[in-house]
């Protein structure tokens, strides 16, 4: 019987089987995320006109979903705009590459250090922010810049969308690490996080919805059996 939540490691593990052991691109898995994310965004935009969404991405996997939601909307028609939170250079492979397709098809992309008043006037007119800061492997503190990021997203009371997991959030014990984003949605993969329900979990991911990511029921019956 599959469990009806996962804790972080029991994610890692499944991801880990699909990729190594399986062969399916780990690239595959973060675009079907990606659409999955501009999927939701699209929903509740309908009906607007002259939709502008901010997506925020941090250094990791996360970042990458972040950026496959962007060039899905940007392909919709949807004015978009993405900060990443530090220097491309330091992005993980798949993230890199996805960045890499977004600066070649010109979908407006910047590298920011902080929230500069130039950011924070788009934050004020977008219509939702897309959080891809952090993902499930969060285990640490966060720090800045990221934190003033967190804060100055959370005071917008803007929609806000969370890529997988609210961007501060312990995925598996609902604890927050020092700073959380306040989702109105949290499009999460496979599986809901146990923290999502425990301690300040239910506080901050809003309507929880549940993706599919293209990893084969076959391959998520022997992980759980």
């Amino acid at each position: 019987m599959l469990p009806s939540t996962v804790t972080t490691k029991q994610i890692q593990r499944l991801d880990a089987v699909a990729i190594e052991r399986y062969g399916i691109p780990s690239i595959v898995l973060m675009e079907n995320a990606g659409r999955h994310v501009a999927e939701e965004v699209i929903k509740d935009l309908k009906g607007k006109k002259n939709r502008l969404v901010c997506v925020f991405c941090g250094l990791g996997n996360n970042a990458g979903d972040g950026f496959v939601a962007a060039r899905h909307l940007a392909d919709a028609g949807i004015r978009t705009q993405t900060f990443l939170i530090g220097r491309a250079q330091s992005l993980k492979r798949d993230a890199a590459l996805n960045y890499q397709i977004l600066r070649k098809l010109k979908v407006p992309i910047k590298e920011v250090k902080m929230m500069t008043p130039a950011v924070r006037e788009q934050l004020g007119r977008s219509d939702i922010i897309i959080d891809a800061l952090f993902g499930v492997g969060l285990n640490r503190e966060i720090a800045e810049p990221f934190k003033s990021v967190i804060e100055v997203i959370n005071q917008s009371r803007k929609r806000i969308i969370s890529v997988d997991v609210p961007s501060g959030l312990d995925a598996t014990t609902g604890n927050i690490y020092g700073v959380c984003v306040k989702a109105v949605k949290t499009v999460t993969f496979t599986f809901a996080k146990k923290g999502f329900f425990i301690h300040h979990g239910p506080k901050v991911v809003g309507k929880i919805v549940v993706g599919n990511i293209g990893i084969p029921g076959k391959i998520i019956n022997e992980c759980f059996q």
